[in-house]
């Protein structure tokens, strides 16, 4: 795996990772009983994405180191997924 690939596998896994992380514990302005006129109910009130943000790095390094090790090792290889013996010459 070369440096974009470990580049890309992270950026995925972080996305992945924070778009799971998002909706926990948001708090709605419906919630909290303080609707602002104009707005919908639903509408967060306190997101706290920014300790997200950094717990969802934490996460998503810790999945792409053990992804990756899966990937060097070769535990998991192409030839495992390639049912049909169509993405590898034989």
């Amino acid at each position: 795996m070369g440096v974009t690939s470990a580049i890309v596998l992270f950026i995925v896994i972080w996305f992945m990772t924070f778009f799971v992380a998002i909706p926990i514990r948001v708090k709605t302005q419906g919630d909290l009983g303080q609707v602002v006129p104009g707005t919908h109910a639903g509408a967060p009130e306190s997101h706290h994405l920014r300790k997200k943000a950094l717990y969802t790095t934490a996460v998503a390094f810790v999945l792409w180191v053990i992804i990756s090790g899966i990937i060097l090792s070769n535990w998991i290889t192409l030839e495992d997924f390639d049912w049909f013996y169509r993405a590898l010459p034989r």
